[in-house]
């Protein structure tokens, strides 16, 4: 019974990884899509996120199964507890992934960015799929350290963001307000993706040490490995 309970808890971590995973390229091909004004990409995102949201459901439900079964305590309680804000995580990523890609549809044959934005958009896609690609790789070593450089990494989203923002705000701009307001969501997408991905970081920080990511930052020193281990 117990090594049927401790594969149980493996596979949610497995479940974890492969959302992580199809998030990412969910962001990575919203990106062309939303570039390319790529109709037949933006749709199969769109579709795509269906498998998100499935393994989402499908992970809670084995979660709360393993609540109500085993009551697990200490590091066990803590994996279930932050395997379920993790999902939660991935999903919302998955959704601004499906946004982006139906911007792409809405304004379908154009293009939503303009020209002399393309380069900081693809940069932003980048840059969240290197994000989440980290996120998955997080949740497979539970390494700290690596899991605390991402909130570092994700000042340069912030930078992006606030690149997007100078261009609007340039007297020179002359793509009307439309397409402000595409930017303007397509920036907030992209940086809540990062957010995102940042929050699952945190949560394994959590889940390996039992202190909060924050707290760690601030001085205080991690305990390697997990309880129980």
């Amino acid at each position: 019974m117990r090594d049927a309970y401790h594969e149980e808890l493996d596979s949610i971590g497995d479940s974890l990884v492969e959302m992580a995973r199809l998030v990412g390229s969910a962001i990575g091909r919203a990106t062309t899509a939303i570039l390319d004004a790529d109709l037949k990409l933006a749709e199969a995102v769109i579709e795509a996120d269906q498998k998100v949201d499935d393994l989402q459901h499908d992970l809670e439900a084995r979660a709360i199964a393993l609540l109500a079964r085993q009551q697990p305590v200490a590091t066990d309680l803590r994996i279930v507890v932050t395997s379920l804000r993790m999902s939660a995580d991935l999903e919302r990523s998955g959704d601004l992934a499906q946004h982006v890609a139906k911007l792409a549809r809405l304004r379908f044959p154009e293009r939503a960015v303009p020209h002399d934005l393309h380069a900081t958009i693809l940069e932003m896609g980048q840059l969240a799929q290197r994000l989440m690609a980290k996120a998955a790789e997080v949740i497979i070593t539970k390494d700290v350290d690596l899991a605390l450089q991402l909130e570092q990494d994700d000042d340069d989203m912030d930078l992006l963001h606030r690149t997007l923002f100078q261009h609007l705000i340039d007297e020179r701009w002359r793509h009307g307000i439309e397409t402000a307001v595409d930017v303007t969501l397509l920036g907030r997408y992209y940086e809540r993706y990062a957010d995102h991905a940042v929050a699952v970081a945190k949560r394994v920080v959590y889940l390996v040490t039992g202190e909060h990511a924050d707290d760690i930052q601030s001085g205080v020193q991690p305990v390697t490995g997990v309880e129980g281990a």
